[in-house]
C-alpha cells in the first residue's frame, strides 16, 4: 500500500516539481517522467532475480522499503525555489531520490506479490480472490497518494508531499519487521547457507545489498539519461523474452508449457497498459480541455480509478470465488479477453458521448466516470488476475523472475502509451494541444482495435488455457530435507508450510 502511495503520490507531483521548481520545459519535463516511470517497472527484473537466486522474497521486500524510505526523504531538499536545474547544486540530490526510489521499487514490487502466491496452495480456488483483496489494498494506497501528496505537495511545499510518502513508507517497514511472525516462514531463501557464506571480506548477503547500492548508482546516471533508456527498453525487452523461452525449452514438459501461455498472458498486457495509461497523459489533458468539470481540477480525476477498484475488489474477488466452487469461472486467458474489451468499450463510449453534444460543446463529465469504470473492470479482470497467474504458472525457481518479467511488460506498456499519447498530439510542445476531433479519432480507433483483439483472445483462450495444464497442477511434495529446517523459518516446496494454513 505504501509502495503505491509513494508512487502515486509521486505520479501526481513530479510533472509540476520538474517544470515549477526546475523550471524544465513541458517536453523536457516529460521526457524525465517516461524515463522515471519506465525504470520503475524495469527495475523488478533484478529484484526479482536476486531474491529467486539468493535473498529470498522477504529480506528483498525488506532492503526494498528501506531503499524506497530514503529516496523519498531525499525528496525533501529542494535547494532554492525557483533557481532552476541549471543554478541549483540540489539537483543531483533530486537524481539521487528518484533512482533509491525506482532501486527501492525493484526490490520490493515483484518480491511482495509473490509472497502473497505462496500463502496459497497452486490449487486453492481463492488464490485469484486472494490476489483481488492485495490488489485493492494497493489501491488504497494509489488513491490516498494521489489525493494527500498531491495536496500537501501542491498547497504546503513540496518536501511536506513527498515527504508523507517517506513516512508512510517508514511507517509500513516497521509494519514488515513487527508482523514477520504472520509469513509463516514464507519468503525466506532458498540458501541461507549461501548468505553466511564469506564473499570479498563480507558476508555474501551484504555483497548483495552493495550490488543494490551500485544499482541506484548506475540508475542515478540513467535518470539525467532519459535516451538510453528508451533503447534498453528495446533491448533488454528482447533479451529477457528469449532467456525465459530459453529457460522454458530446457525445463520441458508441462512447465515449459505453462512458461509459453504465462508468455502470452504477459504480452498481451502490453497492450492493455499502453491504452490504460493514456489516463495521466492523453486523457488527462482532454478532461482538462474538453470536459465539463464544473470546477474540478482534472487532476482529481485520476482518483477515480483506485477509488472504484477500492468498491469493486471485493465485489470480484468474491465474483472469482463463487464461480470457481461451481465451476463456471472463466479461464486466465478469457479473462484477458474481457478485460481487452471492457478497455476499447470505454474509449467508445466517450468517443460517443463526446459526439452526442457536438464538437463545438463540452463533453459532460458523466463520461468521464463511465470511461474509468469500464478501464477498472477491465483492469480487475487482468491486473490482479495477471498477478496470480504469473505465480500459479512459474516454477518456484522462476517465480520473481516471471513476476518481474510481468511488471517490464508495464514498462514497456507505459512507453508504448507515450506514444499514443503524441499521435493524438494532446502533448504538443506548443501547450495547445491537438485538436478535439483528433483526440476522438485516436480513441475511436484504439477503441475498436482493443475490442477486436479482446473478441479474437476469448476465440483462442481454449487453446492458452490447455497450455496452462490445470488439470496437472498441483502442489509439490514436500521436502523432508526441508521440513527438518521448519524451525529456521525456512520456506516449503510449493508454497506448502507444516502448520495449520489459514496476495496483491
Amino acid at each position: 500500500m505504501w509502495e503505491r502511495f509513494s508512487y502515486y503520490g509521486m505520479r501526481a507531483l513530479l510533472i509540476f516539481y520538474l517544470t515549477q521548481h526546475w523550471l524544465y520545459n513541458d517536453e523536457k519535463a516529460s521526457v524525465i517522467y517516461g524515463a522515471y516511470t519506465a525504470l520503475v517497472y524495469i527495475a523488478p527484473v533484478l529484484g526479482g532475480y536476486l531474491a529467486d537466486k539468493y535473498l529470498g522474497q522477504r529480506k528483498a521486500v525488506l532492503f526494498g522499503a528501506v531503499l524506497l524510505t530514503i529516496g523519498h526523504f531525499l525528496m525533501a531538499f529542494e535547494g532554492d525555489a525557483g533557481a532552476g536545474h541549471t543554478a541549483n547544486p540540489m539537483i543531483n540530490v533530486f537524481w539521487a531520490a528518484l533512482a533509491f526510489i525506482i532501486v527501492g521499487s525493484g526490490f520490493l514490487k515483484a518480491n511482495i506479490s509473490v509472497i502473497v502466491g505462496q500463502l496459497y496452495p497452486r490449487t486453492d480456488v481463492r488464490r485469484d480472490g486472494a490476489y483481488t483483496i492485495f490488489y485493492m489494498g494497493i489501491n488504497v494506497g494509489a488513491a490516498v497518494g494521489t489525493i494527500i501528496a498531491g495536496y500537501l505537495g501542491q498547497t504546503y511545499g513540496w518536501a511536506y508531499g513527498f515527504g508523507a510518502a517517506g513516512i508512510g513508507m517508514l511507517l509500513g517497514l516497521v509494519v514488515f519487521i513487527v508482523f514477520k511472525p504472520l509469513l509463516m516462514g514464507k519468503g525466506e531463501s532458498s540458501v541461507p547457507e549461501k548468505l553466511e557464506a564469506p564473499y570479498m571480506g563480507m558476508k555474501f548477503e551484504w555483497f548483495l545489498y552493495i550490488v543494490g547500492f551500485a544499482a541506484v548508482a548506475v540508475t542515478w546516471w540513467l535518470v539525467q539519461n532519459q535516451a538510453v533508456v528508451g533503447s534498453i527498453l528495446g533491448v533488454f525487452g528482447l533479451a529477457l523474452v528469449a532467456y525465459v523461452i530459453w529457460e522454458a525449452i530446457k525445463i520441458g514438459g508441462h512447465d515449459r508449457d505453462r512458461i509459453f501461455a504465462a508468455m502470452f498472458l504477459i504480452i498481451g498486457s502490453i497492450l492493455f497498459w499502453a491504452l490504460f495509461e493514456q489516463a495521466g497523459s492523453s486523457l488527462n489533458l482532454f478532461t482538462d480541455r474538453y470536459v465539463d468539470r464544473q470546477g474540478v481540477s482534472a487532476s482529481i480525476f485520476q482518483s477515480i480509478n483506485p477509488i472504484y477498484i477500492i468498491a469493486l475488489a471485493p465485489l470480484f474477488a468474491g465474483l472469482w470465488t463463487w464461480l470457481g466452487k461451481k465451476g463456471l469461472e472463466p479461464s486466465t486467458p478469457a479473462k484477458f479477453g474481457l478485460a481487452m474489451i471492457q478497455l476499447g468499450a470505454g474509449f467508445l463510449v466517450l468517443v460517443i458521448g463526446a459526439n452526442s453534444v457536438g464538437m463545438a460543446n463540452m463533453t459532460p463529465v458523466i463520461f468521464v466516470f463511465l470511461i474509468y469504470l469500464l478501464h477498472t473492470t477491465g483492469e480487475l479482470c487482468l491486473s490482479p488476475v495477471g498477478l496470480s497467474a504469473m505465480n500459479r504458472l512459474a516454477p518456484a525457481h522462476m517465480a520473481s523472475l516471471i513476476m518481474g518479467t510481468w511488471f517490464f511488460a508495464s514498462a514497456t506498456g507505459n512507453f508504448v502509451a507515450g506514444l499514443i499519447a503524441a499521435a493524438t498530439g494532446s502533448e504538443a510542445a506548443s501547450g495547445e494541444g491537438a485538436s478535439k476531433e483528433t483526440v476522438l479519432a485516436v480513441y475511436n480507433q484504439i477503441g475498436w482495435i482493443a475490442v477486436g483483439v479482446g473478441v479474437g483472445v476469448i476465440v483462442i483462450s481454449p487453446l492458452i488455457k490447455k497450455l496452462m495444464h490445470l488439470d496437472t497442477l498441483k502442489d509439490e511434495d514436500i521436502d523432508h530435507e526441508l521440513l527438518g529446517h521448519a524451525e529456521l523459518g525456512e520456506p516449503q516446496a510449493g508454497g506448502i508450510h507444516p502448520a495449520t494454513k489459514p496476495q496483491g
